[in-house]
């Protein structure tokens, strides 16, 4: 799919929003063509007819057989055409909308794939489920209406022209009347486009409080926080409301001029017809066209208004994904890239040397330098300067470098889904002490677990994500904290198995459990200015270094 042309970086403006709007037309070319022209064909088969009734009346004053036949066959035929073209204008335009709104869905998950880590420090939770609920809605509805706008923009040139055929000014009425009813809906329409932007940001603000709490339910009945966050939640969903009232005021008065507006004008149109008629400067059939036209145009005048206020919803919307679209990663591929090579990984900010096939240990005085470490090693953070056989990580093909270097730590989530998805066959459920958690499963590995594992403990959670990991089977896994959550005699099951399933394998976990510092070849001591101390087994930096063993043994002994 092509990429979306960016615009100078921050944020959205209506260029950009309409730029990303006009790439989604340009997708779709083929379908919104078939929407159009049905459209055009539905709705000039509808102006067509008061000519063809109005043709029959004068026909039947006439006493003319043939006339009034030629004119009842021709609303017939009319007829027909506009119930075909009409059953095929809302097919493309089901079409239409459907495509505009997937192809949304998809350039912001490919996009998401692509910010990886960096997604939600840089894009609230709220802003991506909405542009998958609301803004799909909306961007759909701006290209669907597509095909009823230009059927319409062509049915008033048609009933304009057969106006003038007739009368030149009933037909002059219709030219300078149109653009005085688009102009005065376009002064409507700012308004709305600010109010509805605000309003926008308020509510993904809004759903991203709604799934944080979600998420946390647990954790806050466990502290008591239930009231204090259902209060913020009121208040920020009060701000919501406000402004969606201040928005439903502009499109009252929208809706409102739908109606008065193009009501008053038709309402001149038919009693400049009807004086025209008195007056014997159009016949009693015209007249009949006459009112006839003066309904159908009540149908074309509200569907521009319609776009109008559409197309506003979707540029809104537009810029939103725009926003999200322009975030960049933290790392991109290179012309430089280079193979990823293996070997023993050295991170000079701190001074860690992790020695290849080796289970490393990383115990921290402050555990924020630990996790810095571990995404420096898993080229998560952009300042890293890791390096394998003195060529930087940077320097390395990225797709190769993820494959190979995998960071598991307890902010990972598990997927709604069969639990077999997330852990294989489960060879790797023994080494992580999980084995129980699925006997204790309805369907054992074929169960629907929750999303984000919500219906498991915490501890639970934490070493379903340890087998996943360890099923992945990474040249290089990097754990943060694999055991903080689980009781002594399964942390203790763990360090026991963790060596024997990595055997081969480099391995780095970050812990202060001496249990786990007891089975690892080296352990790393990192002091509190965030650079290695020391290094050497668990057994003798306990006795060579005092501040070692007072990290871990937590001031005891």
């Amino acid at each position: 799919m092509r990429r979306l042309p960016q615009d100078e970086p921050g944020e959205p403006d209506s260029r950009s929003a309409f730029r990303y709007l006009v790439w989604i037309v340009r997708g779709q070319l083929g379908l919104i063509a078939g929407g159009v022209t049905f459209g055009v064909l539905w709705m000039v088969s509808q102006a067509l007819v008061p000519a063809a009734i109005g043709g029959g009346v004068d026909a039947l004053a006439r006493h003319d057989r043939g006339g009034l036949l030629r004119a009842g066959t021709a609303v017939l035929g009319l007829g027909a055409a506009t119930a075909f073209t009409g059953i095929m204008r809302h097919r493309f335009a089901v079409s239409n909308f459907l495509s505009a709104g997937f192809r949304t869905v998809q350039v912001t998950a490919r996009q998401a794939t692509r910010l990886g880590a960096a997604l939600q420090k840089r894009v609230a939770a709220g802003e991506v489920v909405s542009i998958g609920t609301t803004d799909f809605d909306h961007i759909g509805y701006s290209i669907d209406v597509t095909a009823r706008a230009s059927g319409s923009v062509v049915a008033i040139v048609v009933v304009t022209a057969l106006l003038l055929r007739v009368s030149v000014p009933l037909g002059l009425v219709v030219v300078l009347g149109v653009p005085v009813l688009v102009v005065v809906v376009g002064v409507l329409l700012r308004p709305l486009h600010q109010r509805r932007r605000h309003q926008r940001e308020l509510a993904g603000e809004l759903t991203g409080r709604a799934a944080d709490i979600v998420a946390g339910l647990r954790v806050l009945r466990g502290v008591g926080g239930e009231q204090e966050f259902s209060r913020r939640y009121r208040v920020e969903s009060q701000r919501v409301r406000f402004a969606g009232v201040r928005v439903a005021r502009v499109e009252a008065t929208l809706e409102a001029a739908q109606i008065l507006l193009p009501g008053c004008f038709i309402a001149l149109v038919t009693w400049l017809g009807a004086r025209f008629a008195v007056s014997g400067r159009i016949s009693p059939g015209e007249l009949v066209a006459f009112y006839a036209y003066a309904a159908f145009l009540i149908g074309p005048l509200r569907t521009l208004t319609e776009f109008a206020q559409k197309l506003t919803r979707g540029l809104v919307a537009a810029g939103r994904v725009v926003a999200v679209l322009r975030v960049e990663p933290d790392f991109s591929e290179t012309a430089a890239s280079v193979p990823v090579q293996e070997g023993d990984l050295d991170d000079p900010d701190s001074g860690l040397l992790v020695q290849e096939h080796r289970l490393t240990a990383v115990a921290a005085v402050r555990p924020q330098d630990a996790a810095a470490i571990a995404e420096r090693l898993a080229l998560l953070d952009p300042a890293s300067n890791v390096r394998v056989r003195g060529v930087p990580l940077k320097a390395m093909a990225l797709e190769e470098v993820r494959r190979r270097i995998l960071l598991a730590d307890n902010d990972a989530m598990l997927f709604r889904g069969p639990l077999r998805d997330e852990v294989g066959d489960g060879d790797t459920l023994a080494d992580a002490a999980a084995v129980d958690i699925v006997e204790a499963l309805p369907d054992g590995l074929d169960t629907e677990i929750a999303e984000r594992g919500r219906d498991f403990s915490g501890g639970q959670q934490q070493r379903l994500r340890l087998a996943r990991a360890l099923a992945l089977d990474p040249p290089v896994l990097v754990l943060v904290e694999p055991t903080s959550a689980v009781d002594a005699h399964t942390e203790a099951r763990i360090a026991e198995r963790l060596p024997q399933r990595r055997k081969g394998r480099t391995t780095v976990v970050c812990t202060t459990s001496p249990l786990l510092l007891d089975r690892a070849d080296t352990v790393a001591f990192v002091g509190a200015d965030g650079r290695v101390a020391a290094t050497g087994p668990h057994r003798e930096l306990l006795d060579s270094c005092p501040a070692y063993a007072a990290t871990v043994t937590r001031g005891e002994g």
